[in-house]
């Protein structure tokens, strides 16, 4: 069993350590696991040796002798559990019992990562997205009496959070990607509210889901790519975030959000009667736009991302300013 595959075998026992299957956890193991290419372990066959119980988690963690690898089976493992905003008590567990597997009961590095990331997924669940309403008739298509949304003040709003997202793609940290999503949610959030829709975080999940973005394999594909960074970082003995600081990742990420920003901003300017096909062929035909709209914006990109640390993360999260 090589490195590889068993970060990707530990990372599939975390994933079922709450006997849920959220499909938002199997996401970011698919990413992971496409990430890797074609000299990839096969995911549908790592995947039923976890489900069937045809391997063990002692097995992959006894592959990983490196510290460095096994900091990153646990980041990844990590991860995986906050990957829907929760960790339940048997999630909790499991990572206990598998910080001491590793050897990392006492490791200051894999301690920094779970508090880190767990505060990460506690504010992302904690936002105005996350308590408002559910989502009513739009108000000023239905009153005419809301005030019309200021477009010029929205394209700066999704430039401002494409800049950030992209940034994130730049921090060596692997759970910074995990507020991705999350910063994307709340940009919706005040697209749909500057047209006069409160939304609650589920509609927004699903409408991320429906455009193409979210929790999708195109989308989680960017994440893996960083933990990939990561991981090839410690096999070489180098600093972390190799890959995770391409210009591929973060191409990818200031173009999703700006793209998903400007799909959001014309179906809740035209009453939400745009259809899913619609939806997602607008998102593609913009996503080519945004990614040449992203050289010229780097400079932006690599200095908002030498201001942001764990805490202005965790505010941007919140809802500070993006």
């Amino acid at each position: 069993m090589t490195p590889e595959h068993a970060i990707l075998t530990i990372s599939l026992f975390a994933a079922f350590s709450d006997g849920a299957k959220d499909d938002r956890e199997r996401e970011h193991i698919r990413r992971f696991a496409e990430s890797l290419g074609p000299d990839a372990p096969d995911l549908a066959r790592v995947y039923q040796d976890v489900l069937f119980g045809r391997v063990r988690l002692d097995d992959a963690v006894a592959t990983l002798r490196e510290l460095g690898h096994r900091q990153f089976a646990y980041e990844m493992a990590v991860c995986v559990c906050d990957a829907d905003g929760t960790q339940s008590e048997a999630e909790r567990r499991f990572l206990a019992e598998l910080k001491t597997a590793l050897g990392l009961a006492q490791d200051v590095h894999s301690a920094e990562v779970e508090r880190e990331a767990d505060a990460l997924a506690g504010a992302a669940g904690a936002g105005p997205a996350a308590v408002a309403v559910p989502v009513p008739a739009p108000v000023a298509a239905a009153t005419g009496g809301a005030p019309a949304a200021n477009e010029a003040e929205l394209d700066r709003s999704i430039l401002n959070y494409s800049i950030l997202n992209g940034a994130l793609e730049l921090l060596p940290q692997s759970w910074a990607s995990v507020a991705i999503i999350p910063l994307q949610i709340r940009m919706v959030y005040g697209i749909g509210k500057a047209h006069g829709y409160e939304l609650d975080q589920g509609h927004i999940r699903e409408f991320l889901a429906t455009v193409g973005v979210g929790l999708t394999s195109q989308y989680l594909e960017q994440f893996g790519r960083k933990l990939l960074g990561g991981l090839l970082g410690k096999l070489g003995g180098k600093a972390l975030g190799g890959i995770g600081r391409s210009a591929t990742g973060v191409a990818f990420s200031f173009a999703s959000t700006w793209a998903l920003g400007q799909v959001a901003k014309r179906y809740y300017a035209g009453g939400r009667q745009m259809s899913t096909q619609l939806l997602q062929e607008s998102f593609q035909s913009l996503l080519g736009p945004a990614k040449e709209m992203q050289t010229q914006y780097l400079p932006s990109i690599r200095e908002k991302a030498g201001t942001l640390d764990a805490g202005q993360i965790m505010s941007l999260v919140r809802g500070g300013p993006a």
